[in-house]
Parts: C-alpha cells; structure tokens; sequence
C-alpha cells in the first residue's frame, strides 16, 4: 500500500500554498485563504475562491487569511486548509509523507504546531525544512560544499536571509517585513499623501503593476480608485512609481539592515565566498522591480533573482524529498539530518 503513497512538499506561505508532489512538480499554487460561515462554522471554499471574497463577504461569511507573518495564526483554519489542500492533490492515495518549510525564525513551539497542523491534516510524516535553505536548492544552489551562499528570501509575511554551506544556515535571521508589510505601506502612504483610503487588493496590483525601490529609467503611473477620507465619496488618483519608493522606503530599509546583520556576524571566509558567488534573491517580493539593483548597490555583491523565484522554496522542498526516509519527524534543516545518521 505504501508503495503507492505520495511525497509531498509543501510551502505553507503567508500568502500562498504551494504543493510539489514528487514526480510532478508544483502542482498547486493557491491563497493562504480561508472562507467559513461564522454561524455554522461550516468552510465554504479555500484558496483562490476564497481570496475572491476577502472584503466583500456579507455578515456571516468570514475570509480568513490563517497564517500570518509566517507562522499559524489561527490553528484550526490551517489544519482544515491544508486538509483541503491534500485531498486536491492525493486524493485516493494512502497518507502521504510530508516536508513543510518554515521561517528560519521559527520556535518550537511554532514548529510544534506546523507538525501537528500537518499531521491532523492527514499526513502520516511530517518534517521540516528552514524556507532560506529551501530557497536554495530550489535556485539551484549546490549547498552540500563547504561554499558560502547568501539567500534572500522575501515572502508573504517574512524575509528569511541567510548564509548557508555545508547543508545548513552558518548565519540567518528572519524578520516580520515582507510582501503583506509593503502593500500595508501603500495604504498607509495613500491615507497621508492623497487623502484616499484603499483596500489591501488595491495595494497589490499597485505594488505589482508599478512597484519599485530603485530608481525606474522611465517613470509609470497607475490610476486608482479608492473612498475620500474628506467626503466618504469614491475618489480617483493617479500614482507614479516614483511615489511608489517613497511608500516603500521603511520596509525596504529594514530588509537591507537585515542583510547587513547576517553579513557582519558571517566568518570572513564565508563572506568572500559570497563575493564571489553573488546573493541569490527569491520569493514573491524580490518581484519587486529594482530590488536585485538595490542590494547591489548597498552592498556592493552583485545580487540576481532566482529565475523560479516564486515557486522557488516549494521547488527547494520538493527536492529534499529525496532525504525524507532518513529524516526524523519535525527535523528543521538537512545539517542536522547528516548530524543524527
């Protein structure tokens, strides 16, 4: 029976679920959204069905979003979410095994309920694996020598940098400012600057469609639409990138001091390794035009996004599914696998 059972990797985002089945590849790339009916408690839909509803349900049907800065916020919505999420792609096969990535940053008591979550879903082994290292290996990285290699991983609701050799983080650290906390900065810019008040979907699409943290060589503008603060009325606005990096400026900021952390406490030999092979951006907000160009320019390491950077954790995970065997249940980072063999 076993022999038929599926492996499967899971990037368990803030904003998005991405499932690799080994074999397959990324066969499911979904919201990290949850709609319920708050009289029943019953679950409506999941995923992009339910992304659909966010801020415009009516009063007894909730949108949930159950992971939020990169751990289980609501624990019940994640198990029931995931649970909904592996009967799309394993239906009809016995309990599969399963690596979940996490942040770097993670507890255990965190780690713990990531585990469970993905036990009560109906997995029958869980293990995890640190998102930085997952990066890697789905960019491509040969992490397994005794190499420095710097990833900057930007998701949903963290950024995971870290300086990886020999399987495992030399020097990591993951902090709260990601994509979520860049579509709150619009919000709160178009609330200062232009008197507007936006929703969140707004901010994306103008994160997306003219979002920037480096100078652009030719300036775009995006018209939206949003309700006055003055007259409760809908108003029309048109933005420029340029104003874009103003809003973005703080979040930004605090990932490049983050970069700069992770490479000051770095082992020198490591830190001219990474010199020469260069920082390797990944994720959904690396998307965000100029950011490769900043680091750069900051840091002075060349800095390239990942060609896959969105399913790039997920493609990562999904290539550690080839150590899942000798890995013991909630095992974080492949180093301490060859630690325990």
């Amino acid at each position: 029976m076993c022999a038929f059972a599926k492996d499967i990797g899971i990037d368990l985002g803030t904003a998005s679920v991405l499932i690799y089945v080994k074999g397959h590849g990324v066969v499911l790339n979904e919201p990290s959204v949850v709609a319920i009916d708050k009289d029943t408690g019953r679950l409506l839909q999941v995923g992009a069905d339910a992304q659909a509803m966010l801020g415009r349900t009516p009063g007894n049907i909730v949108a949930i979003r159950p992971l939020r800065e990169g751990v289980i916020s609501d624990y019940d919505m994640t198990e029931r979410m995931l649970k909904e999420f592996l009967h799309k792609v394993s239906s009809g096969f016995p309990k599969p095994r399963v690596i979940i990535c996490v942040p770097s940053g993670i507890t255990e008591v965190e780690e713990r309920a990531v585990v469970d979550a993905g036990h009560q879903a109906g997995a029958r082994k869980v293990c995890l694996i640190e998102e930085p290292v997952a990066a890697a290996l789905g960019a491509g990285i040969d992490i397994s020598k005794p190499d420095g290699h710097m990833v900057v991983d930007i998701g949903g609701g963290t950024s995971d940098i870290a300086v990886i050799s020999l399987d495992g983080p030399v020097e990591s650290t993951s902090i709260k400012v990601a994509g979520d906390q860049f579509n709150e900065a619009v919000v709160k810019y178009m609330r200062r600057k232009h008197n507007i008040l936006i929703g969140e979907r707004t901010a994306e699409l103008m994160k997306m469609e003219i979002g920037c943290v480096f100078p652009k060589e030719e300036e775009q503008t995006i018209d939206i639409k949003g309700r006055c603060l003055m007259t409760g009325l809908p108003k029309g606005v048109t933005v420029s990138s340029t104003e874009m990096m103003e809003a973005f400026e703080e979040p930004v900021e605090r990932i490049l001091e983050a970069v700069h952390g992770v490479l000051e406490r770095t082992p020198p030999e490591l830190v001219a390794d990474i010199s020469n092979n260069g920082i390797v951006m990944t994720g959904g907000g690396s998307l965000v035009d100029g950011f490769d160009k900043l680091i750069t320019a900051r840091t002075g390491i060349q800095t390239v996004v990942a060609e896959n950077a969105i399913s790039c954790v997920a493609e990562g995970t999904g290539k550690s599914l080839e150590w899942i065997g000798s890995m013991p249940d909630g095992t974080v980072n492949l180093s301490r696998r060859k630690q325990m063999n």
